[in-house]
């Protein structure tokens, strides 16, 4: 199993307010719910570009 380790996170109210309520729908932790959307989501955000690589697509836009 995973070493467990506590972190602090900031949501906008409504969100956590949401997600709450799913967690409460689902019976499910607050935390499972994170961890379960992140593990669904992680693949899709893979796909967005890091600000690095926009930084350099303006730079190599710039010098054209």
């Amino acid at each position: 199993m995973a070493a467990k380790k506590k972190l602090t996170l900031y949501f906008p109210e409504e969100m956590l307010q949401e997600t709450k309520e799913e967690a409460l729908r689902q019976d499910r932790s607050l935390s499972w719910i994170i961890q379960t959307a992140w593990r669904i989501a992680r693949d899709e955000m893979k796909s967005y570009p890091g600000v690095n690589e926009l930084i350099n697509e303006s730079k190599q836009r710039q010098a054209s």
